[in-house]
């Protein structure tokens, strides 16, 4: 005989995906004496929180505004990130003793390991049941199916079937697919009739392909620059591959680059490197030019740029216009790495589709998305994270 199916259960919310928006919601919601179920695919939770920031999580940055997020609508995240700052997360990190440290630019990363926080958000599920909630974990559900009926939603998966009156989508985006991410989020939406930015890889190397496939034969070659793309530039570090660039300076940078336009890179931010050509008396030759690059540049950089920016005189002019070109050096990517290397998603569920102030739908009441399923995408540095815990918290805040 076939195994009977386990009886429908009823919660006051369902929340998809176990990553770091959806386990801070479900905190957040079960401390306000919800009875929640948390359902994932995986068999345990937050696997992209326990490599992230090098296994160390970084978890926010004291500098997020939402100058940091790209978006359709660039309002749109300064609702949640004023009512759920960096601050606040700080205090529960610090209310855990978890010890901390910044690092460059204000992001703010754990001692230890980025287990620290996947245990205090599960210790945070676990405090529900002193408010009368409850956070009930549902692993390994897979083939996940969504109905609306009236008021409430049933979710049926391999777990068996649930009900609730509320249904929270954290389930990410498509980046990472090795560690489980799908494109559920966004099959879920069409099915409502939601609106989708087109997602596309952010946080991203980039690869070089034609002529400028030369460059690879850098790889290691690292060094800080400046990297512009489109109206955005980003003052950090380019780590040459053997694919392409990589490094903050062109992850950040990916996040505005698109295909077919260039990517400019300034390799000596506040520095004239040919000024000692410029100088009265002085030698003028190949030699000399060289020399002024290996001088600020590291060795192998400035070898391969004497070729390839290599000037056209010995003039005063020829010179300044060589000084331009280097510090306005032209890339033309053929492409990124895709999801598999990308940190996060870019695009994702449209936020006209959706209330700023707690990410319900404007369409379908009860059914609310958040986290990196949003088009709302953060700078590299913990800025990812911080809407993670910001747009989970002003979803539970109205559950």
């Amino acid at each position: 005989m076939p195994a009977t199916p386990p009886p429908e259960r009823r919660f006051d919310v369902l929340i998809l995906g176990a990553g770091a928006a959806g386990l801070f919601c479900a905190a957040a919601a079960g401390q306000r004496g919800r009875r929640v179920a948390l359902l994932d695919h995986n068999q345990q939770p937050g696997r992209k929180i326990l490599i992230s920031g090098g296994g160390r999580c970084n978890f926010t940055n004291i500098h997020c505004t939402p100058a940091n997020f790209l978006s359709e609508n660039p309002h749109f995240a300064k609702s949640a990130l004023a009512r759920y700052q960096p601050r606040h997360f700080l205090e529960l990190v610090e209310r855990y003793h978890i010890p901390w440290h910044e690092k460059t630019l204000g992001q703010l990363f754990c001692d230890r390991s980025a287990h620290d926080i996947l245990n205090m958000l599960l210790a945070e599920c676990e405090r529900a049941t002193q408010s009368g909630g409850s956070v009930e974990f549902i692993y390994s559900a897979r083939n996940l199916a969504v109905e609306c009926s009236g008021s409430s939603f049933r979710v049926t998966s391999s777990q068996g079937a649930c009900v609730a009156d509320a249904l929270v989508v954290a389930t990410g985006g498509l980046s990472i697919p090795q560690l489980g991410a799908t494109g559920f989020a966004y099959d879920l939406a069409r099915q409502f009739g939601i609106a989708i930015v087109p997602p596309r890889p952010a946080l991203v190397p980039l690869i070089l392909g034609g002529d400028e496939a030369s460059w690879t034969a850098l790889s290691g070659v690292s060094t800080e620059v400046i990297a512009h793309a489109g109206r955005a530039q980003f003052r950090e570090k380019i780590l040459v591959t053997h694919r392409g660039l990589s490094g903050p300076a062109i992850l950040q940078a990916s996040s505005y680059w698109q295909p077919g336009k260039p990517l400019t890179i300034d390799f000596a931010p506040a520095a004239e490197l040919l000024a000692p050509l410029l100088a009265p008396a002085a030698r003028r030759d190949v030699a000399a030019y060289r020399q002024a690059l290996r001088a600020v540049l590291p060795q192998r950089l400035a070898a391969h740029l004497a070729e390839t920016a290599a000037h056209t005189g010995w003039s005063n002019a020829a010179l300044h216009a060589a000084e331009r070109r280097l510090h306005g050096y032209e890339f033309h990517p053929v492409g990124t790495e895709g999801f598999a290397k990308a940190e996060v998603t870019a695009g994702g569920i449209d936020t006209a589709a959706l209330h700023a102030r707690t990410m319900e739908t404007r369409t379908v009441p009860g059914l609310f998305f958040i986290g990196e399923a949003v088009d709302v995408t953060g700078h590299l540095g913990g800025f990812n994270f911080q809407w993670a815990w910001a747009s989970a918290t002003a979803t539970a805040r109205a559950l």
